[in-house]
C-alpha cells in the first residue's frame, strides 16, 4: 500500500501538541550536512582507501562517489521539497514503491545511523585518550574499552577492558543537547562545523607547499591479481568504502519537518553540503597522499597524523587530533538527530510504537525516542568494538540512494502534475545514471558486507511483519 502525498504534506503542515518545531534556514541545513559528512571519513576512512585500494588515486574515488552522490542529490531535493517531512528516504518510498519498501528503507537506515554512531563514539574514545596522553593525563584502559578488547600496560601485562566509559558518555551528553531543542543543536553544530573546516583549510594550506611528487607516481598502482587491490577495481572498491561519508544531505532530508521554507531551503542546503565537502575532500585527499606515501597508511587509525609528520608543523598533528574529536562529535549529534526523526516518521505511520513519535511539550523534540536510542547505542558503545561495523554503512547508504533514484522515475510517471518546487533535470538520465553508479559500488563491496545486509533485513522483516504491519496506521485507513 502507498501512501498519498497529499496525505503527507497535510501531516506535515499540521501544528499544535505532537509536531516538530520548524527552526531551520538554509545555512543551518548546509552546516547540518557538512556537519555529518566533514567527520570521521574524512580522517581516518580515506588513509585506509589509499592504503589498501585506491593509492593515491583516492582523490578519483573520492570524485566517483561524489559522482553518484550528486544524482542522488538532485533526487533527493526533488523529492525533499515535494515532500517536506522528517523521514527522508522512508517517506519517499512509502509514496512511490509503498509500506513494504518504505519499511525496508527505514530499517536500513536505522542500521546506518545507530550502529555507526556507536562506532563513532568508540573512535573518538580512542582519539580521546590518545589526546589526554599528549597532555600527561593517562585514562585507565579498563574504563576505556569494551570487555572484548586488551590493551598493553607500559610494564608489558595485559590487561582487559570492562566498559567504555568516554563513548558512552559523549552520547549521553549529544543526546542532552538535541532534546533541549533542534535550534540549539543546530547552533552547537554550527560552530563544530566552522572550527573543523578551518582546521582541514589549515591543513591543506600548510601541507601543499611540503608535497613530494614522488608519492604520486604511480598514480594508479598497478593491480595485485586480487580484485579490489589498486588498478581501477580499486578505484571503485575504494569508491564504495568512502561512499558512507557523503550521508550527511540524507540528514539534511531528514530535518526536512523542521525547516522553516522546505521547498526552497532543502534544495540548497542538500546540493550546497554536498558540494562543499567534496572540494574539501578532494583536496584532503590530494595533500595527504603527496606527503606520505600511500603504504603508510595501511593499519593506521590516524592516516593525516602521519602525513603532518612531514611536514615542519609537529605541532599541528595535535590539533588534527583535536579537530577529530570536535568532528566525531558533531557527527554524533547529527546521527542521533537524523535517527531520532527516522523513528519519529516511522512511529507516525504506526510501524513502531507511540512512544518514538511522542513529542516533549517544551521542547518540540522526540525526547522519548532521543532516550531509547540513547541507552541503546550508548551501551553498544560501551561493551562492543570498534571493529564490529565495515562497509556495512555504505552498502547501506548506497541502497538507500538507488531507492530515491528509482522512486523519481516512478513518481514521475505515476503524479507527473505533482507541484514540484525543485525538478530533476534530464529526467530520466539523472535517476537512472544514479541507479547505475550506486549498484556498481555495490558489487564492489566485499562479500560479506552483502552478507550482513541480507541478516539485518531479515530481522527488520520480521519486526514489520509481526507489529508493524499489523498496526499501520494505512491499513487501518
Amino acid at each position: 500500500m502507498k501512501k498519498s502525498i497529499a496525505s503527507i504534506v497535510a501531516e506535515a503542515n499540521e501544528s499544535g501538541e505532537g509536531t516538530l518545531k520548524r527552526t531551520l534556514g538554509p545555512i543551518n541545513l548546509i552546516l547540518i550536512g557538512v556537519g555529518l559528512t566533514l567527520g570521521a571519513g574524512l580522517f581516518s576512512i580515506t588513509g585506509l582507501a589509499a592504503a589498501n585500494h585506491s593509492g593515491p588515486a583516492v582523490t578519483l574515488s573520492f570524485v566517483i562517489a561524489a559522482l553518484g552522490c550528486g544524482f542522488a542529490a538532485l533526487c533527493y531535493a526533488e523529492f525533499a521539497s515535494m515532500i517536506p517531512v522528517a523521514g527522508s528516504a522512508y517517506t519517499y518510498s512509502y509514496a512511490t514503491m509503498g509500506e513494504l519498501f518504505a519499511w525496508i528503507i527505514g530499517w536500513d537506515l536505522v542500521l546506518e545511523y545507530s550502529v555507526g554512531c556507536a562506532t563513532v563514539a568508540i573512535s573518538w574514545s580512542q582519539y580521546l585518550t590518545r589526546f589526554l596522553g599528549s597532555l600527561g593525563i593517562y585514562l585507565p584502559p579498563q574504563l576505556t574499552l569494551s570487555p572484548f578488547e586488551t590493551a598493553k600496560l607500559a610494564d608489558g601485562s595485559t590487561v582487559n577492558g570492562i566498559i567504555n566509559i568516554p563513548a558512552a558518555l559523549v552520547v549521553v551528553l549529544m543526546t542532552t543537547i538535541l532534546i533541549r531543542g533542534t535550534k540549539g543543536s543546530a547552533i552547537v553544530n554550527g560552530i563544530i562545523v566552522f572550527l573543523k573546516v578551518g582546521v582541514v583549510l589549515i591543513f591543506i594550506a600548510l601541507g601543499w607547499q611540503y608535497i613530494d611528487p614522488a608519492n604520486y607516481h604511480p598514480y594508479i598502482p598497478e593491480n595485485t591479481g586480487t580484485f579490489g587491490q589498486f588498478g581501477w577495481s580499486g578505484i571503485l572498491r575504494g569508491a564504495g568504502l568512502v561512499f558512507f561519508v557523503f550521508i550527511g544531505f540524507d540528514a539534511v532530508a531528514a530535518s526536512a519537518q523542521e525547516t522553516k521554507n522546505p521547498g526552497r531551503d532543502l534544495p540548497i542546503g542538500i546540493i550546497g553540503s554536498l558540494l562543499v565537502c567534496t572540494v574539501l575532500f578532494g583536496l584532503f585527499g590530494h595533500v595527504m597522499t603527496g606527503l606520505a606515501n600511500y603504504k603508510e597508511f595501511a593499519n593506521s587509525g590516524a592516516p593525516v597524523a602521519i602525513a603532518i609528520e612531514k611536514t615542519p608543523y609537529g605541532w599541528l598533528s595535535q590539533a588534527i587530533i583535536l579537530a577529530i574529536l570536535i568532528g566525531y562529535t558533531s557527527v554524533i549529534l547529527i546521527d542521533l538527530m537524523a535517527q531520532s526523526r527516522m523513528f519519529y516518521s516511522i512511529s507516525k505511520d504506526g510501524l513502531l510504537p507511540k512512544m518514538f513519535s511522542d513529542v516533549h511539550s517544551k521542547f518540540k523534540t522526540p525526547w522519548k525516542s532521543n532516550i531509547i536510542l540513547c541507552i541503546f547505542i550508548a551501551l553498544f558503545a560501551a561493551f562492543v568494538p570498534m571493529n564490529v561495523v565495515g562497509e556495512m554503512t555504505s552498502i547501506g547508504t548506497l541502497l538507500a540512494f538507488l531507492m530515491v533514484c528509482v522512486g523519481i522515475l516512478i513518481l514521475r510517471k505515476t503524479d507527473p502534475d505533482a507541484k514540484r518546487p525543485f525538478r530533476v533535470p534530464w529526467v530520466p538520465l539523472i535517476p537512472i545514471l544514479g541507479i547505475l553508479t550506486c549498484v556498481a559500488m555495490m558489487v564492489f563491496l566485499p562479500a560479506d558486507t552483502w552478507i550482513r545486509l541480507v541478516v539485518w533485513l531479515a530481522i527488520g522483516l520480521a519486526i514489520y511483519f509481526f507489529y508493524g504491519k499489523k498496526n499501520s496506521k494505512l491499513r487501518e485507513g
